[in-house]
């Protein structure tokens, strides 16, 4: 790597980008020859760093400024390159050498330039760019990819009025990278606070994704092998915990906002939450189908018992906040589309857990007539599902008693009979008149 630094040494910046490509592409094909997974070592990342974000390698020099120009060029000799190479291990592999973290002080520039190319990808439609970034929601730190999400969304929600639009079309090509982008809007936009309810023409974009299509928030998860456990601070397989999320908090976060800006509307927004809401309940109701087609119902749980715990608290700190008298609708709307959410994720097969620690969950929120019919009921000796144990989530309702198990009641003795009563003369018959004098049609009183 030492000869080819100094080669690239007496290269402009964008021809020494452009052969660094070169050489790292021959590198890790060959790689790849011997290897399923290529080592990533130290000089090929220093290569990068020095001639594609412009980091100097000695400390003492100054860091290099590319013009915006030159900057633009760049982006499209990257775009190029990926558009080009019809190997995916080796775009993969080159896409992660640029674009990982590697926590030091190149991962500004990094992220600052993964931003402008996905921008550009989405604008051009460059399909393996959006795939590759894709990959890279799924495998790098939530923290990284919420920055990624919001370089989207201020370019495409705040810039440009109507530039939604161009982002919006991207799922007709990439449904992968769409999936991963609302994983981590939502964890960008989580409604703790005013600043972080996601702005309407993002909302706008996702409902009409999800609605049209449930299965979208599925996709990565379906096409993920299935591993135990995910790393810590990485972004799930599904947007679904996020968007269960958003349609069970909108109503009293949205109020909050209204009630901190002494009036306003939010029916617009509330009508799209409850579209959200019922694709997600939809969207549930595929992944059983899945599940059970996997022999994995009861088995694998793409909802966690404990990121369900911090919504609970949070709704009930909600509804603490704006208590009945101000804010009752939303707060037995919230409390509803919770009860909604945790019934079909059980019976689904997402979420597995035992009523007793639903009751316990849930002890501390306001009373609410749905909730208490998904966490009460009898406790079955015999599991709802041959695979779920004892204890999981029974059916709701109550089964009939056997009729053997009601005791007989005592007979009685017979009632004495009656003597019969005289009969009556026939009354005289009149005549059945079905027509009224002078009337050709049938009469018929008047309704």
């Amino acid at each position: 790597m030492s000869d080819i630094r100094h080669s690239l040494l007496r290269r402009d910046a964008l021809t020494a980008a452009k052969e660094v490509l070169y050489h790292l592409d021959i590198y890790f094909s060959s790689q790849l020859q011997t290897a399923p997974v290529p080592l990533v070592e130290k000089g090929p990342i220093e290569l990068l760093e020095e001639f594609v974000f412009q980091v100097p390698k000695d400390r003492g020099s100054h860091p290099k400024r590319l013009s915006s120009m030159q900057e633009l060029q760049l982006l499209e000799i990257l775009c190029s390159y990926f558009q080009e190479q019809t190997k995916e291990a080796v775009r993969q592999v080159i896409f992660s050498s640029l674009f990982s973290p590697q926590g030091n002080k190149a991962d500004d520039q990094r992220m600052a330039l993964l931003g402008k190319l996905t921008s550009m990808a989405v604008a051009i439609c460059r399909v393996p760019v959006l795939e590759c970034a894709a990959s890279w929601l799924q495998r790098t730190p939530a923290v990284y990819c919420v920055r990624l999400a919001k370089a989207l969304v201020d370019d495409y929600c705040g810039l440009v009025t109507g530039s939604i639009q161009t982002l919006k079309q991207i799922i007709s090509v990439s449904p992968r990278f769409c999936c991963q982008f609302i994983t981590a809007v939502t964890v960008l936009y989580d409604m703790s606070t005013e600043e972080l309810l996601p702005p309407h023409d993002l909302l706008e974009m996702i409902v009409s994704w999800v609605f049209d299509d449930p299965r979208l928030i599925l996709v990565t998860f379906l096409n993920t092998p299935i591993t135990a456990n995910l790393p810590l601070g990485f972004l799930d397989f599904s947007p679904l915990m996020g968007l269960v999320r958003w349609c069970v908090t909108s109503p009293l976060a949205y109020r909050r906002k209204q009630k901190a800006a002494g009036g306003g509307h939010q029916g617009d927004n509330q009508g799209l939450y409850s579209k959200l809401h019922l694709s997600v309940l939809q969207g549930l109701m595929v992944l059983q189908t899945h599940l059970t087609e996997k022999s994995l119902y009861g088995r694998l749980a793409l909802l966690l018992f404990e990121q369900f715990v911090p919504l609970v608290e949070e709704l009930g700190q909600l509804c603490e906040e704006l208590n009945p008298l101000n804010a009752e609708q939303e707060m037995e709307l919230a409390l509803d589309r919770l009860a909604q959410a945790l019934q079909v994720s059980m019976a689904t097969g997402a979420l597995l857990c035992t009523r007793d620690d639903l009751r316990t969950l849930c002890a501390r929120l306001p009373h609410n007539n749905l909730m208490q019919l998904v966490i009460s009921g009898p406790v079955q000796p015999q599991p709802a599902h041959p695979s779920l144990p004892p204890g999981y989530y029974p059916h709701i309702h109550t089964p009939p008693l056997a009729f053997s198990s009601i005791p007989a009641l005592p007979t009685h003795p017979a009632l004495p009979t009656h003597p019969a009563l005289p009969t009556h003369a026939a009354l005289p018959g009149h005549p059945v008149q079905t027509f009224m004098p002078g009337m050709a049609f049938p009469f018929r009183p008047m309704r």
